[in-house]
């Protein structure tokens, strides 16, 4: 019987090895029409352009007007940092992404997600497989909110991130400049090592070590808006139910849909 296990893990790990070798990532690829054109940062000093912004409008979660912007930031006016959590299906799936926040009220969200090709859905096994590439989306939050509250009717939780400046400009410049690095040097997805929660992690702790642990909410995501609170990554002012409970924008995100100032109603700032 043992020998039969090993022989069995053998095997496998020789064909994972295969994928390994012959299934390399692409950035030339028959692409969904969301995830087609890669966004890319501009970083001169404190002010960083970033082209590709996403701003899609949206009819339902399938049909859409592709639309992006261009846009320079001034990281002295970087005010604020969020951390989203969305979470869905079962078994403590979610998908979490952050948001900047700048002083001139605008907002602009970054979401690590698989590269779909055009027919693709995601699938946790196919993610261990190495089907997917990832991509950084740079978005409007008109587009990355939106789509969530009010298209895929998933629930969205937003909190305010606790941490200084300094941390705060090394965090967005970190997340442009993988960007970039993706642009130039596509990766493939890992469902375990390479998603959006475990890049937000290792940015966050190449910034401050081991500020974030291995944890479960770390491979399983949907509570990881408890691990930040846990670790005061996030107010902890309130007991965390309540604390959740207030977080959760989709009824705000539904009736401030066509709000110009979207960003700033969901945080409830005016």
């Amino acid at each position: 019987m043992v020998r039969r296990i090993a022989i069995i893990l053998a095997a496998l790990a020789a064909a994972y090895g295969l994928l390994v070798v012959f299934v390399r990532p692409s950035n030339d690829r028959d692409w969904s029409v969301d995830q087609a054109v890669l966004p890319r940062a501009e970083i001169h000093g404190p002010l960083v352009t970033i082209r590709n912004i996403r701003n899609f409008r949206y009819e339902t979660t399938d049909r859409y007007a592709p639309a992006y912007y261009d846009k320079t930031f001034d990281l002295r006016e970087l005010d604020s940092a969020w951390f989203f959590v969305e979470p869905f299906g079962k078994g403590g799936a979610a998908h979490t992404f952050v948001s900047f926040g700048f002083q001139d009220r605008d907002f602009v969200a970054v979401s690590v997600e698989i590269r779909k090709e055009k027919g693709e859905s995601f699938s946790p096994l196919k993610g261990l497989l190495r089907r997917y590439e990832i991509m950084y989306v740079i978005g409007d939050e008109r587009d990355l909110v939106k789509l969530r509250t009010n298209y895929r009717n998933d629930p969205v939780h937003l909190y305010r991130i606790r941490t200084t400046p300094e941390r705060m400009r090394a965090m967005f410049l970190a997340m442009m400049q993988r960007a970039n690095a993706l642009h130039e040097r596509p990766e493939l997805y890992n469902t375990v090592t390479n998603t959006c929660t475990t890049n937000l992690v290792r940015h966050v702790n190449q910034i401050t070590p081991k500020r974030i642990p291995l944890r479960a909410s770390v491979l399983l995501p949907a509570t990881s808006d408890e691990l930040a609170y846990e670790l005061g990554l996030i107010d902890t002012a309130l007991p965390f139910e309540e604390a959740q409970r207030r977080a959760l924008i989709n009824a705000s995100a539904r009736r401030h849909a066509d709000d110009p100032d979207f960003s700033r109603k969901i945080r409830g700032l005016d």
